[in-house]
This record gives structure tokens, sequence and C-alpha cells, in this order.
């Protein structure tokens, strides 16, 4: 038998952005459809899938699944680039389109401002997405991967499970199981709220209260419309899905159910499809009777790109294997994981949960997705004298371009990547760069206009990067093609000054009136979740801190302004108009003094030297660095240049830098400053466009 089998059909197919050309590329096409995987359940790889042997079977003997695509490719093979990009996406969302081409989003991209400025389709790719994410529920336009539930001898499979809710916004009184209304919960065995406990606790590792049975129910409210003007028409449904809290939640706090659940998806099979389908296409004779070829030609390179969740699903793949296509052959000869920290994806495990946010000081702090090992390179944890790596299979591991932010330094444990885990520097493997964006946020809109503050005391990060995405991949297609290495890696270290303890950086931190700091970033205990985690990686109850000590988390040095030492600074950070951190603070309603899951800060300068006097900031002020908006439109360009030089962005996107830096940086940065300030006793001075 085979080790799988892949049919598909198309769904819809139509010229991508009204037949627009993209430079000596030419037109573009779209192909939309499902594809049904049918794999051998003892095959290499396959085998290794948790729960697989519980999975139904076919008529054959194979276990059956399906997914959605999306293709994005060259109308003439012939002027295409040889090469597939496959976009992860992100809990379902196309994502590429945003990032590279600067384009407006969507999970339909059909229309000319989809495009963006067509830098992936100048360059010839063939954009590739597809659904990896078994629990996803429809909507939204989302990318579905329908994966089998495991029954045994035709019983539901159950197990205690615990879940995390906080709710974001006041008077909310029910949730799904799942926390998300884009994913699916596991059901419940029974509705009997004496079998199950609720709890709640205001920071991560504060003493837990418990609340009445009584106090809650499975159910959700059902709504309608106004019975008349004095009374609305509601009922409260009894579900094995949603959660339904008589007293609502309060904002902020962390709430966590243990109960029996039923019914665990084969999520595992994720990875499977992902290497099934771009092997399927990469060798160019993905055909199916009766529909368009999904591949005109063979394709000679594939590169990966995710960013968050799918820059932790690309590490996983690698670490467990999946880039051997079971042939011996690469399927990504090169993956590009964004804003990933030190994660991998908790997906090939019982009763996952593949939309949550792992591992921040405050929300799902217990997550096991940041486990051992943490690195590309050959490490050793101190805890359990266990030695790994995640690239270990050199005939078929990809070439890495790793890249995070400052965030992921204080959220995500971003010093492991390139630490042991006592904190000390790790040399990477040859095939590998990592770069930290310094002083920026894990999610950096290239769209931004205004910066908003949420759920945070401060106004969120600002810095843009999304020009380095571009160069990044220009780089590690010709190092994948011709071997021509990309720049340096660039991020802090130990032996450099520039990586450091939390006390380290607190006392080189400015003393900024009214900022309140961190506790420092979120620490990685090492755990136990108890036996059946143990067997089947299925969270039961709450983890047990084994050590407090656990593994070493640093964050970057600062300077005199707050601002990372030891990274790659896009042009807003080399040149300042305020402090960029990687961290924010909840409100006092939402969590106060816990940081806000994946966010920064940004926190202007003083304008003038009379504000810096008035409010006793250290930091210099905006006009003692620049004379006027025209100096700092110039710095701005200088940096940019520097960047484009060292080969960390193109010559093409400094115009784009320096557009950015009109008008003092407006509407990103908040600074009163006129056009032409003009240096008087006000600061004020010029005319006031």
């Amino acid at each position: 038998m085979s080790a799988s089998l892949i049919d598909y059909r198309v769904t819809d197919f139509r010229a991508f952005a009204a037949g627009k050309r993209f430079g000596e590329t030419g037109a573009y096409e779209r192909l939309k459809g499902r594809v049904t995987f049918r794999v051998d359940p003892a095959a290499p790889g396959v085998r290794d899938v948790t729960d697989i042997e519980l999975a139904p079977r076919d008529e054959t003997g194979r276990v059956r699944f399906e997914a959605d695509f999306c293709i994005l490719r060259p109308v003439d093979p012939d002027k295409g680039n040889g090469r597939l990009f496959y976009d992860y996406g992100n809990r379902g969302d196309k994502r590429a389109l945003q990032f590279f081409n600067v384009a407006t989003g969507s999970n339909d991209p059909l229309d000319e401002d989809h495009a963006g400025d067509g830098y992936l389709m100048k360059r010839g790719y063939t954009v590739v997405w597809m659904g990896w994410q078994g629990d996803l529920l429809p909507g939204d336009g989302r990318l579905l991967l329908d994966v089998p539930v495991a029954t045994h001898e035709g019983a539901p499979v159950t197990g205690t499970i615990c879940t995390e809710f906080i709710a974001s916004e006041h008077g909310r009184h029910e949730m799904p199981l799942s926390t998300q209304a884009s994913t699916r919960s596991y059901p419940a065995v029974s509705l009997d709220t004496t079998r199950a406990t609720l709890s709640r606790r205001a920071y991560a590792t504060a003493q837990r209260e418990e609340i009445a049975p009584d106090a809650w129910a499975f159910a959700r409210l059902e709504r309608g419309g106004s019975v008349d003007s004095k009374k609305t028409d509601t009922a409260l449904i009894p579900s094995d899905s949603n959660i339904y809290l008589r007293d609502g939640f309060e904002s902020g706090w962390i709430y966590e159910l243990i109960y029996e659940a039923r019914d665990p998806l084969v999520l595992g099979l994720g990875h499977v499809a992902v290497q099934q389908f771009i092997s399927y296409l990469k060798k160019g004779d993905a055909k199916a009777e009766g529909q368009p070829a999904l591949a005109l030609c063979p394709y000679e390179k594939a590169y990966a790109w995710g960013r968050s969740q799918t820059g932790r699903c690309i590490r996983d793949f690698i670490y467990l294997g999946f880039n051997d296509d079971g042939q011996g052959n690469r399927v990504f000869d090169g993956v590009m994981p964004h804003v990933a920290g030190a994660g991998k994806m908790w997906m090939n495990h019982r009763f996952a949960n593949l939309t949550l946010l792992p591992g921040q000081e405050h929300e799902n702090h217990f997550s096991p997705v940041d486990s051992f090992p943490f690195s590309y390179a050959r490490s050793r944890d101190h805890l359990t004298g266990a030695e790994d790596a995640i690239l270990k299979r050199p005939e078929t591991d990809p070439l890495v371009i790793h890249t995070d932010t400052s965030a992921e330094y204080w959220h995500r444990r971003a010093s492991l990547v390139h630490t042991d885990t006592q904190g000390e520097d790790l040399e990477q493997p040859d095939g590998v760069r990592i770069y930290l964006w310094a002083s920026s946020q894990h999610f950096a809109d290239p769209l931004m206009t205004a910066p908003v503050a949420g759920l945070a005391q401060t106004m969120c990060n600002v810095v843009a990067t999304h020009y380095f995405f571009r160069a990044a991949l220009d780089r590690l297609d010709a190092w994948a093609t011709d071997g021509v290495s990309p720049p340096p890696s660039l991020y802090p270290k130990r032996a450099e000054g520039t990586l450091v303890t939390e006390e380290e950086w607190r006392a080189a931190f400015p003393a900024i009136p009214g900022v309140a700091l961190p506790r420092g970033p979120s620490k990685l205990e090492q755990l136990d979740f108890g036996a059946d985690f143990a067997e089947t990686g299925a969270i039961g109850a709450p983890a047990r801190i084994v050590s407090e000590q656990g593994y070493a988390v640093l964050v970057p040095a600062v300077d005199e302004d707050g601002n990372d030492l030891g990274g790659l600074r896009a042009p807003m950070a080399a040149a300042p108009l305020g402090t960029y951190t990687g961290w924010s603070l909840r409100r006092r309603d939402m969590g106060h003094g816990a940081m806000v899951g994946i966010t920064g800060s940004y926190i202007p300068l003083p304008d003038t030297d009379e504000e810096r006097s008035q409010t006793g900031d250290p930091r210099a002020s905006i006009l003692s660095r620049f004379a006027d908006s025209t100096a700092y439109e110039k710095a701005i360009r200088e940096a940019a240049e520097a960047l484009c030089k060292q080969g960390y962005i193109l010559e093409s996107d400094i115009a784009a830098c320096v557009a950015l830096a009109q008008d003092w940086g407006r509407p990103r940065h908040l600074t009163r400053l006129p056009v032409a300030a003009a240096r008087n006793r006000s600061g004020f001075g010029g005319t006031n466009k």
C-alpha cells in the first residue's frame, strides 16, 4: 500500500486582480477548492500522529481527511520563478499578501487592492494556502481542515481537560468552552456542574477561588428581538459546548474550568496534510481527471512562512521530521518562522486547542508549547539531562531565517532560541539565521494609522518592520538556490552585554514619569501535568510547578531611551520619536499590572526641552535630536539606506520608509510638533500645517 493518495476538486477558477500584469511575470490566476487525503495509518510519520490508531478507516483501510486550498499562480508558468511560497496563515486566515505585498488583508484575495504593490507576483512566486488547523469552525472565509474524531471501538473517547477563560470586555456571561467562537469546543460528557470544577484567580500564579456549581451552567444564552418596550426575548439553552456564568465574567480575571470532555480530534494530521500537499505540488504532477491542473510544472524550490501561531507550527513540523516527504526529499527548502519565540505547536496531542495564545505572563501561562528543545542547535536541558535540537536531520532539514520582535523576548521566551537552558549563548548551525527586530512588537500592521491602547496603560508599539520580510525572502531564495549566504544573524548576546536579566534591564531602563514597568518577562517554570499528559499530551489538571527556577528567560538590554540593543533596528527605531518596547501592562480594570498578551508600547519622547524639564523626563527631547521634520526625515532615510547596504531591506523600500516619516511620522506618532518646528522658547514656532 502506498503511503498516501491525494485527490482534489477546484470550486473556483478566475483571474486575479482583474488580469493586472505584474512586471515581467505577467497576469495571475486564482484557484480555490478542496483536497482529499487518504493515508496509510501505519506509514512512517503518519503512525506517529497521536490517536491515529483510533481514527476511522475507509474501505481500503486508510484514514481520510480534507482541506481547503487556494493558489495564486502566473497564468504563464514559464514566466514564474519556479518556486512555491506557502503561507501557513494564522488561525485559518491568509496573511502573506498583507505583510509581503503591503496589501489590504483578505481571506478572499481577488481584487487589485489585495495584490498591494505586487512584490510576490513580480518575483514570480506561486502562492499557496491550505487549511492545516483541524479545530477551526467555518466563518469569515477561514481555511478549514476536516480531520476525524478519535473513537474507541465505536465508543466516544473521553478525558478530563483543563481550559482558561479571560473576558476582555465587561458584561460577558457566556463563552464557548474553546474560549473562541472560531474554534471547535470539546463537548462536555455531562452537563452536571457538580462533576466539574470552575475557579478564578487574579493572576496566573495567584490563589484560586472556587465558584459554586449552582453559580454557572453548561449553557448558552440565546437572544431574540424585543418583545415590547420593557422586555427582551432571551433563553438559557443547555449546551455541552458553552459555559454560562450567572453573575458574569469579571474582566481581566483568569477563569479555569476542569471538566470531562469527549471526541478528541486527530489534529496531528495537520502536519501530514502540509507535507503531502506541498510535495504533491512540488513534483509538478498535480493533475486530476476533469479538473484544472494544480501544478503546471515542477517547482525547483518551496518555501514556508508563518507568523506567531504558524511560526511555531513550522518549528514543530521540522522538529517532528515532517520536512522529509517520506522518500528522503525535502518538503520545504527554506522556512521563515516569524514571532514564534521559543515555542512549537502543541498539535500532535489529545484534546489540543490550537487557537489559544500560549505561554504569556497572564494568559495560558502554563501552556506546554514552550518545551525543550527550544533552539535549532543541539543543547542540553539542565533540569532533565535530555539533549535535543529542532534541526537534527541534515539530509532533509531546511534553511532557516528565524525572526522575532522585542515582544517575543518578553512574552514568548525568545532568548531560549539562541541560548542554552541556563541562558548562555549557543552557537547556531550554519543553515540558520536569527534576527531580533529590535524595539518592535508582535503584530506590526503595515497599514497602521494611529496607535491605540486597547487593554493596556500605554499606546501600542508603532514601529514599522514589514520591509524586512521582502529582503529576507530574497536572501533565502539566493541562499537555497545559489548558496549565497544572507547577512549575519543579529540578536542580543550575553557575551556582548546585550542580553540581560530582568534585574539588569530594570537598572538600565529610564525612569519615565508615570510609566509602570513589568515584573519581568514571562517565566518558564519546569512543570508537571500528570500521567495522562505524559501518555497522550492531554492537559487534564492545573500544572504543578516542579522547579520555580525553571529555564533562563532573558531580554534585550536597552539604551538611555529604553530602546533595545543588540538587534536589527528598523528606521523608526534607529531615529526614535519615542521609547518602543516589547511589553505593555494591563489597565486597572483588565488585570492590573500583568502584561498584555503579545503587545508592546509606544511612549512618546518629550517634544521640547521645556516639556522635558516640566515632566522630569530623563530622555532627550525630539527637538534636541532633530531640528525640524525635514531633519527627522533625513535621519530616517539614512537609517534605511544603511539597512539596505547591509542587505536587510530592499532599495525599493527606502522611499516607503521616508514616506512614513513625513509630518513627524504622523498619524503613527503622537508628537504635537508642527511640521516646521523652530527652536524658540515654546518649541512651537514655524508654520503649523
